[in-house]
C-alpha cells in the first residue's frame, strides 16, 4: 500500500516538473474573449507571451511566425486567480498540511511560513484545478500568528515560488483571541497595544536592553523586533476580525500606531463599512460561509455589495471544506448577491494583486506583467465551466491531480 502511494505522489510531481515550454519561446493565445481585468473585455484577442512576461494583449496583435499558437476560440481568457488567504502547499506532499500553519504560542510574530511551503504539495495541483495560480500563504493561531508570503502555486523550489517574504504580518482578533487576553476582547486589544508599546520601546532602547538595565518586556526580543515593519507601515497588517467590535478595534489600534492595514474574515464589516471606506481598509470576505443566523454572526450574503457601496475595496477569498479551488464559486456567490461581475472579477484578481503590493507584476493581463493566465471553457463564476489551460510566469503546468490518477486507476475496477 506504501509503495501505491508513494508512487501516485511521484507520478503527479514528474507531470508538473516536466510542464511548461523552453524560456525563449513566444506563446500566442488567440481567438478567445481576453478579460485584461484592468480593462474591458477584448472579443477574439490574443495574449501574446515571451520570457514569462505577457509582451501584448489586443485583438490586433501582430503574432511572432515562431509563436506556438494556442486556439482559444470559444474560451474565455482571464488572469489567474489571487487566493488571499490559501492553505495550499503548507505541508509536507500531504492534502492536509501536518499542522505546518501554526507555532506553539499566542504570540509568535517572528514565525514565517515560507519553510513550510512544500512545492510538491499534493493540494496545490487541486488548488490550481480552480483557477488559482497565486496565493497568500498564511499562518494560523489565536493571536499573533506571524508574517504571510505571497507565492505562485507551481515551482520546482520555494525559490521560484515566492513572489514576496514577508508579505503581511497576521493578527486574530476574533473570538479565538480572548484566551491571550484573559478571556476577554479587551484584554486581547490591551495585551496588542503592549506588544506596539513595547516593541518601539525595545527599538529606541536596544542598548539598554542588551544590557539587561529597562523592565521585562511583554514577549521575546525576537519577536517584539518582528513587529517592527509592521508599526513602520512598511508591512501590511491582516487582521482576522468578524465582528463589528473586532473590526472597529483593528481600525483604533491602526489609527493609533500607523499600521497599514486590511480586515480577513469580516461577517459583520457591512455594519462598519463607511468606517472602513473612511480609513482606506480592504477586506477580505468568504462569502459562502457568511451565512446568516438568527444568534450568530451578523453575515449577509450580500455583505460584499454592501462594502462596495460604500467604497470599500472587496478580497473575496472562500476556503472552506472543498479546498481553495471554490474560490470561483465564493466570487460566483458574490455575483448572485448583487456585485458586478467585473468587481468580482477583480476582487479575486487585480484587488489582492494591489493590497498585498504585487500589482506591478499580478493581477491584470497587461503588457510586461508576469504570464500567470487561464484558459476556461466558459465563464469561471459558473459551475459548469472548468480550467482548460493554465500558464504560470509564462509555462503551462499541469492540471493534473492525485484525484485524476486515483480516478484513471479505479476507473474500471
Amino acid at each position: 500500500m506504501i509503495r501505491s502511494w508513494s508512487t501516485l505522489g511521484l507520478a503527479t510531481l514528474a507531470v508538473i516538473i516536466g510542464a511548461g515550454q523552453a524560456g525563449g519561446q513566444a506563446i500566442a493565445i488567440t481567438g478567445g474573449t481576453v478579460f485584461p481585468v484592468s480593462g474591458p473585455r477584448i472579443e477574439s484577442g490574443t495574449v501574446l507571451i515571451r520570457d514569462g512576461r505577457i509582451e501584448a494583449v489586443g485583438a490586433n496583435v501582430a503574432i511572432p511566425a515562431d509563436a506556438t499558437r494556442i486556439d482559444a476560440t470559444g474560451k474565455w481568457v482571464t488572469p489567474g486567480l489571487i487566493h488571499a488567504a490559501t492553505n495550499a502547499g503548507l505541508g509536507v506532499r500531504g492534502l492536509q498540511g501536518f499542522g505546518e500553519r501554526a507555532q506553539t504560542g499566542d504570540v509568535s510574530a517572528a514565525f514565517n511560513v515560507r519553510d513550510a511551503i512544500d512545492p510538491h504539495a499534493l493540494d496545490l495541483s487541486v488548488a490550481r484545478t480552480g483557477g488559482i495560480t497565486t496565493g497568500v500563504l498564511g499562518p494560523s493561531g489565536p493571536f499573533v500568528n506571524g508574517h504571510a508570503v505571497v507565492a505562485n502555486l507551481a515551482g520546482e523550489t520555494v525559490e521560484a515560488m515566492v513572489v514576496r517574504s514577508p508579505a503581511a504580518l497576521v493578527i486574530n482578533l476574533t473570538a479565538a483571541a480572548r484566551e491571550a487576553g484573559g478571556g476577554s476582547r479587551a484584554g486581547a486589544t490591551a495585551r496588542l497595544r503592549l506588544l506596539f508599546q513595547d516593541a518601539r520601546t525595545l527599538a529606541a532602547r536596544r542598548a539598554d536592553w542588551s544590557r539587561a538595565q529597562m523592565q521585562p518586556l511583554s514577549a521575546p526580543a525576537v519577536q517584539l523586533e518582528a513587529l517592527l515593519p509592521a508599526l513602520g507601515g512598511d508591512l501590511l497588517v491582516v487582521f482576522q476580525a468578524d465582528r463589528d467590535i473586532d473590526i472597529l478595534n483593528a481600525l483604533a489600534l491602526a489609527e493609533e500606531f500607523s499600521l497599514r492595514v486590511m480586515i480577513h474574515g469580516g461577517a459583520e464589516a457591512w455594519k462598519v463599512a463607511p468606517r472602513l471606506a473612511a480609513a482606506g481598509v480592504a477586506v477580505s470576505l468568504t462569502p459562502n460561509t457568511n451565512i446568516p443566523s438568527f444568534d450568530g454572526l451578523g453575515a449577509r450574503l450580500d455583505n460584499a455589495t454592501l462594502l462596495r457601496q460604500a467604497g470599500v475595496e472587496v478580497i473575496i477569498a472562500q476556503n472552506d471544506s472543498g479546498g481553495e479551488r471554490n474560490l470561483r464559486y465564493g466570487a460566483g456567490n458574490a455575483v448572485r448577491n448583487g456585485m458586478s461581475w467585473d468587481e468580482a472579477m477583480q476582487a479575486v484578481t487585480l484587488v489582492p494583486a494591489r493590497v498585498f503590493g504585487i500589482a506591478d507584476d499580478y493581477g491584470s493581463l497587461e503588457p510586461n506583467k508576469i504570464a500567470n493566465l487561464v484558459i476556461w471553457s466558459g465563464d469561471p463564476f459558473e459551475f459548469a465551466s472548468a480550467v482548460e489551460r493554465m500558464f504560470v510566469r509564462g509555462r503551462e503546468v499541469s492540471l493534473r491531480t492525485r484525484e485524476t490518477e486515483l480516478m484513471e486507476r479505479y476507473r474500471d475496477r
